[in-house]
């Protein structure tokens, strides 16, 4: 990732100082002890304690006294951000002035481990902690204060980011110690390649000219990012379609109606009120009759950040694309793409395309049957001469899929309460690898809607905080996502920091009349974040900045996309899938009915993640300066992969968060790269019991656990015994047989 990435909307990276990241030995201390240990570090750093008092009312200077020492959100106030910001930045760079004017000869832990934080304590790392904090913030729960705050902050983490990579002496000393350096174990090697790769990849080898060049360009593109994502949510949360009429919400569930009312309860209004947040635009778009108001739904949601107001992205998507093609080529590149794949298992250009082709190959005569089969459909019910449109896919899918198989996600949802959802994914980690939850009310959250848990691991011991977030709401970016306020790390005192992450997620509220009730593809949204947070909370690394997630981009998603496998096991549905009325369990012939249809459109499905990530290698594969006009390039990118009618007005790079302002430029391919992954993985666990704990165990032991300390396809190898094929993936969705 890089460097310049203080403020994510996903995923949490580290600020500089966790570029490279603490640690030496390994070795045990009790917590009453470390606490003594720390208050005397304290006290030592800060030998003025009076400047320390005007921070004596911004809980992010003091040590957290809560439990695990989590975030005390409810201490926090917006004005406690930007002060906590810049006293960061200061001693950042106080601690990086002492670093360079080092007398010493420079070594790996004078220098590596030194520089990854000088103190070895996150108590002290200032500015991580609010970064982590603020950067959530901005995605969960922001406001108009924290967004023009970030607009302000943003340049200015920015240009510290530029001035500690762009630090001649601190890359000198970094440089000689990736020439003259001891043995080092493979973690440490790592934790070296990565830090000296990370600063000529961010302009160490720049001259004068070059360096302030690249300070310029990444400054713009942090503080376009950051709009893009504004912009993005000020549209989605100024749609509304309003409802007074009941008979315009034929064909709607229950469900549906009860959380459009309730959304016209909260906005003091008459009627029902749909908005274009997943759980109230999917069900709209899947069972109502009313099609001008499907399309009325669908354009809005299609067209977003096009229109002529403040929150158009056009231009901005366009200056990114210019801005990330002129940092590469600064740095010797040819492309974006070619920058960003060095660091990717794909290695280069050539292979995305090859893996996507292939896909396209693949897939794409079972998908125009697919289509083909749905237009016939829709013929029937409607008539010869009826002409199927983008807003149509959606419902005469579902009565396709009725009549096929005869399920749709209304007759599931009975069998997902939510607090049973839980119960099953908490139970199946508990089965894989034996872990447990105990909730803590006493744990700050930063809303109502969150739950907070501690996790022990299966002998006992403490492991993790887990937070998660279900429900949509004013201020919450749209999508689900898992991040952390807290990594692992072991510190300089031996210690085993544990992490505290966070699942985010956009599920259907419960109503006055009904829990809450979820979809299948909730489900698997479930499942895929709690992934994620499994390689959050395994983390059992030296660095932080290896640890957990911080792993190459196409094997991020591996972990994450595993678990959705689980989401139509019958002997995991057995385990939670109770009718929330009259406690029977899940029938046996709906479970049968759901394995048959898991591919349902999958060749479909297919196409549209590969189209994406054709988009955005088109864009990133710009040699020369990108001038064109983004609506018109779009349909042009991902043709191959498109085998419906596309619309002049309808755009997808004006609201494609991952690849404008997510991390994921020239990566999206990834979650295809990780789906062949994922269903060879799978495939082991098919072979000796999807609850099998020796399986699980290596999964976890050689991928879970390691984070980035070795190439991912040399962990992947060791969990599976060989490189993986594309055969798994074909055979799970249908498209080739296992003869």
């Amino acid at each position: 990732m890089g460097l310049d990435q203080y403020l994510r909307t996903s995923r949490q990276h580290k600020c500089f100082m966790q570029t490279c990241r603490r640690h030496q030995q390994i070795r045990s201390n009790s917590r009453k002890q470390r606490k003594k240990t720390r208050l005397k570090t304290f006290t030592v750093m800060n030998e003025n304690l009076k400047e320390e008092s005007k921070y004596q009312n911004n809980p992010f200077f003091g040590e957290y006294t809560t439990p695990h020492e989590t975030v005390p959100f409810h201490l926090i106030k917006t004005e406690h951000y930007e002060e906590a910001f810049l006293e960061g930045i200061r001693r950042d760079k106080e601690e990086i002035e002492k670093l360079v004017n080092d007398p010493d000869t420079p070594t790996f832990e004078n220098t590596i481990i030194r520089a990854d934080n000088e103190n070895g304590d996150h108590y002290y790392d200032l500015l991580n902690r609010v970064s982590n904090v603020f950067s959530c913030m901005l995605s969960a729960e922001t406001n108009d204060d924290l967004d023009e705050l970030a607009q302000k902050m943003s340049p200015i983490l920015t240009q510290h980011a530029n001035d500690v990579r762009l630090n001649k002496k601190l890359f000198e000393r970094i440089k000689y110690v990736y020439e003259n350096h001891r043995e080092l174990d493979a973690e440490e090697q790592m934790l070296l390649d990565n830090c000296y790769d990370g600063f000529v990849r961010s302009g160490a080898l720049l001259d004068d000219e070059g360096k302030e060049r690249l300070r310029k360009l990444t400054e713009e593109a942090g503080v376009l990012s950051l709009q893009f994502s504004q912009n993005l949510l000020k549209e989605n949360k100024a749609f509304t379609l309003h409802i007074t009429n009941e008979n315009e919400l034929d064909g709607l569930p229950e469900t549906a109606r009860e959380a459009a009312a309730m959304a016209a309860k909260e906005q003091e209004k008459e009627g029902w009120v749909f908005t274009l947040d997943f759980p109230s635009y999917s069900p709209f778009m899947t069972y109502s009759s009313q099609r001008h108001l499907r399309k009325q739904l669908y354009m809005a949601r299609n067209t977003e950040c096009t229109h002529q107001n403040d929150n158009n992205n056009l231009e901005i998507c366009k200056r990114l694309v210019n801005l990330r093609r002129e940092l590469a080529q600064l740095l010797g590149y040819d492309t974006y793409a070619d920058y960003v794949l060095k660091h990717r298992m794909a290695t280069n250009i050539e292979n995305v395309y090859r893996l996507l082709n292939d896909l396209i190959k693949a897939y794409k005569p079972t998908a125009i049957n697919e289509h083909h089969e749905l237009e016939r459909m829709a013929k029937n019910m409607e008539g010869d001469d009826f002409e199927m449109q983008p807003w149509d896919t959606a419902y005469y899918s579902h009565k396709l899929q009725m009549q096929k198989y005869n399920l749709d996600s209304e007759m599931l949802r009975p069998y997902f309460e939510l607090s049973k959802v839980i119960d099953g994914v908490f139970g199946l980690a508990n089965r894989l690898y034996g872990i447990s939850f105990k909730p803590n009310n006493n744990i700050p959250v930063y809303h109502p809607d969150v739950k907070a848990y501690e996790v022990f691991d299966r002998d006992g011991s403490y492991l993790a905080v887990f937070y998660a977030d279900f429900f949509p709401r004013k201020g919450k970016q749209g999508g689900a996502w898992m991040t952390e306020f807290q990594g692992q790390w072991i510190d300089r005192k031996g210690e085993n920091v544990r992490p505290h992450v966070s699942v985010v997620m956009n599920f259907t509220k419960p109503t006055a009349e009904k829990p809450a009730l979820l979809t299948l593809g909730e489900v698997e949204t479930f499942l895929h974040e709690f992934g994620h947070s499994l390689h959050g909370m395994f983390a059992n690394s030296r660095f932080s900045s290896l640890s957990g997630t911080n792993v190459w981009w196409d094997f991020v998603e591996l972990p994450s996309q595993f678990m959705e496998n689980f989401a139509i096991e019958k002997d995991f549905l057995r385990t939670f899938a109770i009718h929330y009325k009259t406690g029977e369990p899940i029938p046996d012939d709906l479970i049968a009915r759901i394995v048959k249809s898991r591919n349902y459109m999958a060749a479909s499905g297919c196409l549209r993640q590969v189209s994406l990530g054709l988009l955005d290698m088109a864009y990133y594969t710009q040699k020369e300066a990108f001038t064109a006009d983004i609506i018109p390039f779009e349909k042009e990118a991902w043709k191959e992969a498109i085998i419906t009618k596309q619309l002049s007005e309808t755009c997808m790079t004006t609201q494609f968060s991952h690849i404008m302002a997510g991390g994921y430029a020239a990566g999206y391919y990834s979650y295809k790269w990780a789906e062949v992954l994922d269903a060879d993985a799978f495939s082991m666990f098919k072979k000796n019991g999807i609850f099998d704990q020796a399986t699980a165990q290596s999964f976890r032991d050689n991928i879970l656990s390691r984070g980035g300390t070795e190439h991912p396809m040399a962990l992947y190898k060791r969990f599976r015994g060989s490189e993986p094929t594309i055969e798994a993936l074909l055979q799970r969705d249908g498209i080739t047989t296992n003869n």
